[in-house]
C-alpha cells in the first residue's frame, strides 16, 4: 500500500496550476471529479442497457471577460436584466448568467457573449 501520508504531503505542496493539472488528469483519466465541498465523486459508467439521459436544460457560465470587458457587460445586462454595477460585478467575477435555459437557447447566449470577446462554458 502507498505511504499516505507521503502522499497527502505531496498534494499539499503542489502549486495552483499543479493541482489545476491534476484536477485535469483526474477528471480526464479516471473520470473523478471534486465535488462541492471539497468531496471527490467519480463517475461510474453507466448501467448496462442503460440510455444516458440527454441533458435538456443548461447554465451559461461566464469563465472570461476577454479583452472586450465593456461590450461583454452590454451583453450580460441585455441577457439578465441587471443594472450597469451588477452586470459588471457579474463579468469581473464570472459564474452563471443564465440558469436552466434549452440547448438552443443556451448556444443563441453564449454565441452572443462569445461574440462580445467573452469565454463562455455551458454546463
Amino acid at each position: 500500500m502507498a505511504d499516505l501520508k507521503k502522499l497527502a504531503e505531496e498534494i499539499v505542496g503542489l502549486t495552483l496550476l499543479e493541482a489545476q493539472e491534476l484536477k485535469t488528469i483526474l477528471k480526464d483519466e479516471y473520470g473523478i471529479e471534486p465535488a462541492a465541498g471539497g468531496a471527490v465523486m467519480m463517475a461510474g459508467p453507466a448501467a448496462a442497457g442503460e440510455a444516458a439521459e440527454e441533458q435538456t436544460e443548461f447554465d451559461v457560465v461566464l469563465t472570461e471577460a476577454g479583452p472586450n470587458k465593456i461590450n461583454v457587460i452590454k451583453e450580460v445586462r441585455g441577457i439578465t436584466g441587471l443594472g450597469l454595477k451588477e452586470a459588471k460585478d457579474l463579468v469581473e467575477a464570472g459564474g452563471k448568467v443564465k440558469e436552466g435555459v434549452s440547448k438552443a437557447d443556451a448556444e443563441e447566449l453564449k454565441t452572443k457573449l462569445e461574440a462580445a470577446g467573452a469565454k463562455v462554458e455551458l454546463k
